[in-house]
């Protein structure tokens, strides 16, 4: 599914106000009634709204993640400015481990023009999306493929990272709490989150400022254990205080979803 600026504003307003009705909806956009059931209809496909009586609203999952091909469709631009910076930072010829979710797939977007990179992951999004550079050297575990995620999880994966000494690992997380602990979906996520973080020489967590006080059910660590955090955007303001330490304000690094630049910077880039 592809979804348009049009649904874009209509998830992001449902998941900061509630219930949008069909009649708000459509006055917002000046559009007809018909155009934003249609609309709701295909968002409520994808898992991103739930149909009421009348309009939707913004479908809260913090029991278990939304599809991957939803997730991979949300706030995009954010995605792609996160990538565009962490690409920046990883040299050709580096070693790189990519955990699950969709955000470590649009780092490896943007590093397709890298070469003679050494690549460990248990995603096969981005194992394909850097398959493309015949240079690069790719390390997938065995197992069985989770679907629709295209992932790996399991003890061979926790094994494959603890097997290599990488550069550079690059995951994901499904939330941060407000005093810094990770948060995820699933415990198999979690130690294979872990295992690639104490097998690389710099561990970078990469979200979009949607995770920032996204419940999940599994504690996964804590902002403490990473070298680096890239967002979208600046913190909100009921995360001031965390970002306020001078440990953990260092560890930030800011990309402008506009223009893709690097607009934090700290010690330890």
């Amino acid at each position: 599914m592809n979804i348009t600026p049009r649904q874009h504003g209509i998830v992001d307003l449902a998941r900061q106000n509630g219930f949008q009705s069909v009649e708000t909806l459509a006055e917002r956009f000046a559009v007809t009634p018909q155009t934003i059931r249609r609309d709701i209809n295909s968002l409520c496909d994808a898992n991103l709204l739930r149909r009421r009586r009348g309009g939707a609203d913004y479908m809260e999952a913090p029991r278990l993640n939304q599809p991957y091909d939803s997730r991979r469709i949300i706030h995009p631009l954010a995605k792609q400015a996160i990538g565009a910076l962490v690409a920046g930072l990883i040299p050709n010829g580096a070693s790189v481990s990519f955990g699950i979710g969709t955000t470590p797939e649009f780092v490896a977007l943007a590093m397709q023009a890298h070469e003679d990179l050494t690549v460990v992951t248990n995603n096969l999004n981005v194992a394909l999306a850097l398959s493309v550079t015949r240079s690069n050297r790719i390390i997938l575990p065995g197992g069985t493929m989770r679907l629709p995620d295209r992932d790996m999880l399991g003890p061979q994966v926790e094994e494959m990272y603890r097997s290599y000494r990488v550069d550079f690992g690059v995951f994901g997380v499904g939330g941060i709490e407000a005093d810094g602990v990770l948060v995820d979906f699933d415990r198999a996520e979690v130690l294979a989150r872990a295992a690639m973080r104490e097998s690389c020489r710099r561990s970078v967590l990469v979200a979009d400022v949607s995770k920032l006080g996204r419940p999940a059910p599994v504690r996964g660590g804590h902002l403490a254990d990473v070298d680096m955090l890239v967002l979208d955007a600046p913190p909100p303001a009921d995360f001031a205080a965390l970002f306020d330490s001078a440990d953990h304000g260092a560890r930030l690094r800011v990309a402008a979803s506009d223009t893709s630049t690097l607009v934090a910077t700290g010690a330890g880039a």
